[in-house]
């Protein structure tokens, strides 16, 4: 039901009734700490060896890392902000046209994470979207604000590119074929969420997004330059704050990518968080496998007389086991080690 959307009403003075989480499951938001070492990779440096082992060694240990100077204009990220901020400002009868709790649904506006299975919400709402091949879905995305459909499909275009662009970087960075990556992944999908978290009245007790990592391949991340919200999880134990750079973007690594490094790259626990004072818009974009790939450790990467450490499986088969469970259950990729 529409109305379950939290952007339907201005400001609630209290927290409704199922997003309170229970006192072990709270964000703790006190404990949360920075980091300065936080990798920030110049994608425009002439030292492309540099890059590489730059983004080799932030997957190696961080799990992600921020880029800037990556090719897409400050003019374009500012009007995507500003076109998404719009969108979730419509009136409620406007929005009520996309809502959809159906998961499997490819253009859809929704709340929480998976309203049909969770049983404690999260403080988000969010406009999702197919992007690729875009001329066959554009016709179907939001016509209302009017710009929507041209800014977001300039920026969709623009991220596909640069996404392609660092998988080759880590294709290189792992010793492999620089278009390793990409074939296993075969032809793209290409997914978008338009992340909205408004002003919370009671942020110590919930979540935009309980902890989790990213089913797909890789997450590009535009954050709201103004709010913080982002924390990622440190050497298994801390949570630290990954604060906005003007025109920088997020790169996350997905569960697909620890699979075909073997282990060797890290797909980080993230969480989002939110806030009394402001709201705070975020849009994640997310390279996919074709349903159909086979993902499984590169041969490359499995030494000698060794096992790989995750078997091979279909995308298709990850993608429906992962939204089979809630989102922060154990990592998804546990359950696809050591079997043969």
């Amino acid at each position: 039901m529409a109305n379950q959307l939290l952007s339907t009403v201005a400001y609630r003075d209290s927290l409704p009734e199922g997003y309170a989480r229970p006192e072990h499951d709270r964000p703790r938001l006190a404990d949360v700490r920075t980091d300065t070492n936080i990798p920030l990779i110049d994608l425009a440096s002439p030292d492309r060896h540099r890059v590489i082992a730059e983004i080799d060694q932030a997957c190696r240990t961080y799990g992600f890392f921020q880029v800037i100077n990556h090719g897409i204009s400050e003019e374009l990220l500012e009007k995507v902000m500003a076109v998404g901020l719009e969108f979730f400002r419509l009136p409620p009868e406007e929005k009520a046209k996309l809502y959809s709790d159906e998961p499997s649904k490819k253009i859809r506006l929704s709340t929480s994470f998976n309203v049909r299975k969770e049983t404690v919400h999260n403080w988000r709402d969010y406009l999702r979207l197919h992007c690729h091949p875009l001329e066959e879905f554009l016709p179907d995305w939001p016509s209302n604000p009017e710009t929507f459909k041209e800014i977001i499909s300039a920026y969709c275009r623009e991220v596909r590119l640069l996404g392609l662009r660092l998988l080759g970087a880590i294709s290189l960075g792992l010793g492999l074929e620089a278009d390793y990556v990409e074939k296993a992944l075969g032809e793209q999908e290409q997914h978008m969420a338009v992340n909205y978290y408004p002003r919370c009245p009671e942020p110590d007790l919930t979540f935009g997004l309980p902890k989790h990592t990213d089913p797909n391949a890789l997450t590009i991340l535009l954050m709201d330059p103004h709010v913080s919200g982002l924390q990622v999880l440190r050497d298994g134990a801390k949570w630290i704050a990954v604060d906005p750079r003007p025109n920088a973007l997020v790169i996350n690594l997905g569960d697909q990518l620890q699979a075909l490094s073997n282990g060797a790259y890290k797909s980080v626990w993230h969480r989002a968080v939110v806030n009394a004072a402001q709201e705070r818009l975020s849009v994640a974009s997310f390279l996919c496998p074709c349903n159909s790939a086979v993902i499984g450790p590169a041969a490359k990467l499995v030494g000698d007389g060794e096992d790989p450490v995750y078997r091979s499986y279909t995308y298709d088969e990850y993608y429906k086991r992962f939204w089979s469970r809630n989102l922060d259950q154990e990592h998804c990729l546990e359950l696809f080690r050591g079997q043969h």
